[in-house]
């Protein structure tokens, strides 16, 4: 019998053979063993205590930044939505985020509560549980800068606090959501008190920006690679001869050469390709090892299926 057929019961919703491709910006990947959309925190933790401690457990937020591979992803795919998208100020300089609050959102919230310090989230194109685990940024801000502690669940489905030192935010990244497996479930944010129109004045110069340089209504993941010290990501792919170069059905956007982007009818396997092919490249001109800064999970088409 199939660790499927065993699936602990659960108020919210649980799919098998679901196509993953619908949930992601690339709109590309194979389906999840098992989608389970959790009605709550603690069906989440229900689920979590009960289910077979083998299985794997991979969190997907929005898609923003996640190239699921053709092959589709072992396991357990765990999908938070509405339930888990509230947003709350807490008083004039602390605001509260649910894991699948859009990044955009929280800083429109909190401009609206008065509290400065959150508008670079208006250029970030994620949710805020991606946001814990990669230490998610744009022109010049991180959320290092603004976090106060996330809340999660391990494995086990145990409630975890962690402050801001616990997180052990670095470049795109937090040691504590490397080391263990965690799922955000929110986070609690803190910035300064500030009249709400000059907020929203700085976030339309963000939004101007962003929509000028960057390929918001494509098939994108956002920022490919990660910049190497001292350089940009974007200037090497270019530099390289790779900005609008067609591979398959990918492609390094004309518009902004760090963003990789689907076409049309791209497979997972054309979009890593072609990021594969310019890390090459780019080593091989300059000498720079380029890192990935989009998440890529799941198995390559041609992997086995789950059985049952």
């Amino acid at each position: 019998m199939s660790w499927r057929d065993q699936l602990p019961a659960a108020r919210g919703r649980i799919l098998k053979d679901e196509p993953l491709a619908p949930f992601t910006w690339f709109r590309v990947g194979g389906p999840a063993d098992v989608i389970f959309l959790p009605q709550d925190e603690a069906d989440l933790a229900d689920f979590l205590k009960g289910l077979d401690p083998g299985v794997p457990v991979t969190p997907l937020g929005v898609g923003s930044n996640t190239l699921v591979r053709d092959g589709g992803v072992e396991g357990v795919v765990i999908r938070l939505g509405k339930p888990f998208a509230d947003i709350q100020a807490r008083d004039e300089t602390r605001i509260f985020a649910g894991a699948a609050a859009l990044d955009a959102n929280l800083a429109k919230e909190a401009a609206r509560s008065g509290i400065a310090g959150l508008e670079f989230y208006r250029g970030v194109p994620g949710a805020i549980g991606g946001a814990c685990v990669m230490n998610a940024g744009c022109y010049g801000a991180e959320t290092k800068d603004v976090l106060v502690e996330a809340y999660a669940l391990d494995r086990k489905g145990e409630r975890r606090t962690f402050s801001n030192a616990d997180m052990g935010f670095s470049y795109r990244r937090s040691a504590k959501a490397a080391s263990e497996p965690l799922i955000f479930t929110g986070a609690l944010f803190e910035g300064t008190p500030d009249d709400p129109a000059a907020i929203e004045a700085r976030m339309d110069e963000i939004t101007t920006r962003r929509e000028q340089t960057q390929p918001i209504r494509e098939k994108t993941g956002g920022s490919t690679f990660k910049n190497p010290p001292d350089r940009s990501s974007w200037q090497l792919v270019d530099a390289a001869g790779w900005r609008g170069k067609p591979f398959g059905g990918a492609m390094f956007s004309p518009l902004h050469a760090n963003f990789l982007i689907n076409t049309g009818e791209a497979t997972a396997a054309d979009l890593e390709g072609l990021g594969e092919a310019v890390r090459a490249d780019v080593l091989a001109k300059f000498g720079v090892q380029l890192d990935w800064e989009i998440k890529r999970i799941g198995r390559p088409l041609d992997a086995p299926p789950a059985e049952g």
